[in-house]
């Protein structure tokens, strides 16, 4: 038989070792915010639409199908607000404005990518616990 060893933590974290981090089970926690921006309805979407690419708002809103114009706006303000899309305006007639995705963006993108992949591949087994849920 194997002998497994256990280890304890370190040194307790520090309440600015914590504060740096965050705690997501605070509901006082800045990190909430930022989570709940990445992974609202559209946030999730908008990460991996502008993942490698610079678009246009009208083209975030043809690609994200049943987005509104009033909901793509706020969840790109969040998601600017946050540091995680760059927003471009040219001054011209008419106005252009381009989003792409900073560093930071970028590595959020690949880590919904990730959940959305997993989303994509359960979902027959998610369907299948569906139908036996509305048949009992």
């Amino acid at each position: 038989m194997k002998k497994v060893e256990l280890s304890l933590p370190a040194e307790p974290l520090t309440l600015s070792d914590k504060l740096r981090r965050g705690d997501l089970l605070s509901a006082a926690c800045p990190s909430r915010t930022v989570m709940k921006h990445i992974t609202s309805r559209w946030g999730v979407l908008v990460l991996m639409v502008l993942d490698g690419e610079t678009r246009r708002f009208s083209e975030l809103r043809r690609l994200i199908d049943g987005v509104s114009e009033r909901m793509l706006a706020q969840t790109l303000q969040w998601l600017e607000a946050d540091g995680l899309v760059r927003r471009v305006a040219y001054e011209v007639v008419p106005p252009h404005v381009e989003y792409n995705l900073t560093p930071l963006g970028q590595q959020a993108a690949h880590k919904v990518r990730d959940l959305a992949d997993w989303v994509e591949s359960s979902i027959p087994e998610v369907v299948q616990h569906w139908n036996k849920a509305s048949a009992s």
